[in-house]
């Protein structure tokens, strides 16, 4: 049986929270790691801002 929309929607608001999702369903602790996986995964990547900009070739910047 898949998980619905409603229910994936309230494991990932548990995931992204940091709330415990309180069941014992393979299905829903697999989906709920999956995403607190991908949570600590995203802080690990250094995190870009701004517009690269590379002015020593000019025609880099128009592609």
């Amino acid at each position: 049986m898949s998980l619905s929309s409603y229910r994936m929607h309230r494991i990932y608001l548990a995931a992204t929270m940091n709330y415990g999702l309180g069941s014992i369903d393979h299905e829903e602790l697999a989906y709920y790691n999956k995403i607190r996986k991908e949570m600590d995964d995203m802080k690990k990547e250094p995190f870009k801002r701004g517009i690269p900009l590379n002015l020593d070739n000019p025609e880099e910047i128009d592609k």
